[in-house]
């Protein structure tokens, strides 16, 4: 059964519940015999005290799954260990990766949101909706999405790529950027390649998308065609760019990755 969302938990105790619990962006995760999971309640028995903020995600496989911040103590248990999120792509099961990015993008907002912008008063969780609302003054707010495009550019058998100064692994990848207030997907699009790389592009079409809650990103893929200039790298985020054949192209991001998949889908089609 695939994972269904929810924000309304459910009545009673939950003994064979998943919990997604993170401290600073680090994800708790059971470690044995080599093999990497998602404690349960039955885990947790010993660190209760210290898991605060919860909130139900949804039902995986007719089992709830929480997410939850830990705080204060080290973890009492042998086989627990926080983990970077990125650092367990391939040791994790994919659905569980997924409902942990989730998990931490709630984390995030929850932290974030605990006093109104407005009036600065305590906020409540909203009863009908994954909302905050201030008793206040009334002001909700929904969890952040900051949408983000993401671009395979194509010049005849080639596509650009680029290297970021921000990736933590020496890998090349296609480009990207944040939407701006007021901007359309595909002025964005535009904006983006000159801005990093200094050419133009055309034929903008849409791809696909994908959540990439690191913390609240929201991807979404475009192809498009080459249309003119000559690559020069703003050198402040992009320090290195070039055209790639599907014979020669440099270290690329993990297949988890929307990246990954248009320069895939580039290689399958070139």
């Amino acid at each position: 059964m695939p994972f269904e969302p929810n924000f309304k938990p459910p009545a009673g105790e939950q003994a064979s519940a998943l919990w997604f619990i993170f401290e600073k962006g680090r994800l708790l995760t059971k470690i044995k015999n080599d093999s990497c999971s998602i404690p349960d309640t039955s885990d947790l028995t010993k660190c209760q005290s210290a898991i605060i903020r919860k909130q139900y995600l949804g039902n995986l496989d007719d089992r709830h799954c929480f997410a939850a911040e830990f705080t204060g103590n080290p973890v009492p248990d042998t086989e627990l260990a926080f983990n970077d999120l990125r650092g367990l792509f391939g040791k994790l099961e994919e659905d569980l990766i997924w409902i942990a990015g989730r998990a931490n993008q709630l984390v995030n907002w929850n932290q974030t949101h605990q006093h109104c912008g407005r009036c600065g008063k305590p906020t409540a969780d909203k009863a009908d909706e994954r909302a905050k609302i201030c008793p206040a003054c009334g002001l909700v707010n929904y969890p952040r999405l900051s949408p983000a495009v993401i671009v395979a550019v194509l010049k005849n058998d080639r596509i650009l790529l680029g290297r970021n100064k921000r990736f933590r692994l020496p890998f090349y990848s296609v480009l990207a950027g944040f939407v701006e207030p007021g901007e359309t997907l595909e002025a964005c699009v535009k904006r983006e390649i000159r801005e990093e790389v200094g050419i133009t592009v055309k034929n903008i079409r849409y791809f696909g998308s994908q959540p990439w809650p690191f913390p609240d990103s929201l991807m979404i893929a475009f192809v498009a065609d080459y249309a003119g200039g000559k690559i020069c790298t703003d050198g402040s985020e992009i320090i290195d760019a070039a055209w790639f054949t599907k014979d020669n192209l440099p270290q690329i991001p993990p297949k988890i990755s929307i990246a990954r998949r248009l320069i895939d889908w580039f290689v399958q089609k070139a």
